[in-house]
């Protein structure tokens, strides 16, 4: 896990290095110049001339000003490195993601992957930045302190013997009292982000039931689980401040009294004024030094979850890859299904899709009707693999598409789904997503064959008119001519409508079906409709149910054979105007 999330330093190892070395010069000096400062004291009490004081004060500002310098650029690199690492890990995590297929994606929530890219990353940045200052020069800051103290102090380093054990042992139980509810938190994290995600994509529908009061009271209450842990969990970790008081100032005492009955029953021969105060400092920095590592501890042990959140997108294969010698061309759009079963899980008993077998020629213009939970959009995502089949094949162009490469397929492939996503930025630069070198004179094209070009003139801005995150701030019938004609910019060689006119009116849906029979005639269109009419005139109508294809052909050949078909047919024809009547 750790050999995983290291890899994202690269070009920041340079500034961790650096930071290392400047804590190591900052920790020497400091550690010295007690010492320096004590020789000075006790200097004072015989015939220190001016010349040397002068000189010794000098050092020690000199010492001073160099220790200064270390721990700023010390602060300067750790910062730049650590903010290094985070930006490469999010760079790193975010790619990986977009390598996942669907499966993998379903495996995590999206609120998860936006806490792991956000929270998680950011506590990591946190525990690097400690590891690469704090957790160098505390042990260091110890090490040292400790050897300086016995040198000077000679038996009043005894209380470290007493202080150094009760302190350590302090604060590791109450790091490992504080763990269970910081691991705790991050789980909660991502039911949070969840509430919001959900709550800001269904505003409409939250307005729409006036259920405004009951999402402010789900998301309080995941906000004040989250409150509980982390309170418990800081009650826990406050505990630090008075064990380390009562640790100083034991130290304090001990060092003063012990340290007064020494110098003056022996009269400065074993220790002097300057070996005490020394030692005062010394003990400071010793248990300082303890309840630094102690909250590095406690930060690490928070960071150590949300290493592991990361490192399990990071080591997360794409169920989907590229073969070793990838076809790169696609001959023609032909559609083959052989013997093809999928479920979402392997674990899952239920198969989405089952013995489906299928042939449609480049060109034709399918159909696909059924009932909600029919697999109807199961079907088409198998085409461009964003699933692959459990069980039999998918062809495009004669060839298996786990055969292709990816990007080739999906280049052919163009998918527009009832609920296509706009992005924020012009109409041209969403129409661009398809093909980012069309010309302006082909976006019009796909524009008016997508029945779009209209509406768009007569915006003020027209194709530059600005389109808000989501698309929000155009109807959901002009989002969908948008997504189709950003499709048509692609040049497929399949075309799937994933019942993507369902927010235009009939006669629009016509003109659109219209304009594919005379623009893209070798174009393979699978339209995926509710509306018998949109499908009517197609030359193959596919009927599913239950993950099954019960019946195929064209209209009139359903209309004498396929009951359902029929029945369809006419409760959206005859049945709407009996019921007129």
């Amino acid at each position: 896990m750790i050999r995983k999330l290291l890899a994202s330093v690269r070009e920041y190892k340079r500034a961790s290095v650096l930071s290392f070395l400047f804590i190591v010069g900052e920790v020497v000096i400091e550690c010295l110049i007690p010492f320096i400062t004590a020789d000075l004291v006790n200097r004072l009490k015989g015939d220190l001339d001016m010349k040397s004081l002068l000189l010794t004060g000098t050092l020690l500002v000199f010492m001073a000003v160099v220790s200064l310098a270390c721990g700023g650029l010390a602060g300067y690199t750790s910062a730049k490195a650590s903010a290094g690492f985070a930006k490469n890990l999010r760079h790193d995590v975010f790619d990986r993601v977009q390598d996942f297929s669907f499966e993998n994606i379903d495996r995590f929530s999206s609120s998860s992957l936006v806490t792991r890219l956000t929270t998680d990353i950011a506590n990591v940045q946190m525990a690097y930045m400690m590891i690469i200052r704090a957790a160098i020069r505390s042990p260091l800051m110890f090490f040292f302190s400790v050897i300086m103290a016995y040198i000077m102090g000679g038996a009043l380093a005894t209380a470290f013997i007493v202080v150094i054990p009760v302190l350590a042992v302090g604060l590791f139980i109450i790091a490992r009292k504080a763990m269970p509810a910081f691991h705790s938190v991050f789980k909660k994290y991502d039911k949070l982000n969840q509430s919001v995600e959900e709550n800001v994509r269904a505003m409409r529908v939250v307005k729409g039931f006036a259920r405004e009061e009951y999402e402010k009271q789900k998301f309080g209450r995941a906000a004040d689980d989250i409150r509980r842990d982390f309170t418990k969990a800081e009650r826990i970790v406050a505990v630090n401040h008075p064990l380390m008081q009562i640790c100083l100032y034991f130290n304090m005492l001990f060092v003063l009294t012990v340290g007064a009955k020494i110098i003056i029953t022996s009269r400065g021969s074993e220790i002097d004024v300057g070996q005490m105060s020394a030692m005062l400092t010394y003990g400071f920095q010793i248990l300082m030094s303890l309840m630094i590592l102690s909250m590095i501890y406690v930060m690490l042990t928070i960071s150590m979850e949300s290493m592991r959140r990361i490192s399990e997108v990071l080591g997360e294969e794409s169920t989907m890859r590229n073969p070793a010698s990838p076809v790169t061309e696609i001959r023609d759009g032909s559609i083959d299904f052989d013997g093809v079963s999928f479920k979402y899980s392997r674990k899952s008993e239920h198969f989405a899709l089952s013995d489906v077998d299928l042939h449609i020629a480049s060109g034709m213009t399918v159909g696909i009707l059924g009932g909600t939970g029919s697999s109807k959009s199961t079907l088409v995502q198998l085409i461009p693999r964003l699933y692959d089949a459990t069980e039999g094949s998918v062809r495009v162009g004669g060839v298996d598409v786990r055969d292709y490469d990816m990007t080739v397929l999906r280049d052919s492939v163009a998918m527009v789904l009832q609920k296509n996503q706009l992005f924020s930025g012009t109409i041209s630069e969403n129409l661009r997503w398809g093909n980012e070198n069309a010309t302006d004179e082909e976006i019009a094209e796909a524009c008016r064959l997508a029945q779009a070009d209209e509406f768009i003139r007569s915006f003020p801005d027209g194709y530059d008119t600005y389109i808000e995150q989501g698309g929000t701030n155009v109807s959901g019938g002009q989002k969908q001519r948008l997504c189709i004609a950003r499709a048509l910019l692609k040049k497929p060689k399949i075309l799937i409508l994933d019942d993507s006119t369902s927010a235009v009116d009939t006669k629009t849906d016509a003109l659109i079906r219209g304009g594919f029979r005379r623009y893209i005639p070798e174009t393979t269109k699978l339209i995926i409709a509710q509306r018998v009419a949109s499908v009517m005139d197609a030359d193959m109508i596919i009927i599913m149910d239950n993950g099954r294809i019960i019946a195929t052909g064209t209209h009139d050949e359903l209309m004498k054979s396929a009951p359902i078909y029929r029945e369809i047919y006419e409760e959206q024809t005859n049945g709407r105007a009996e019921d007129e009547q």
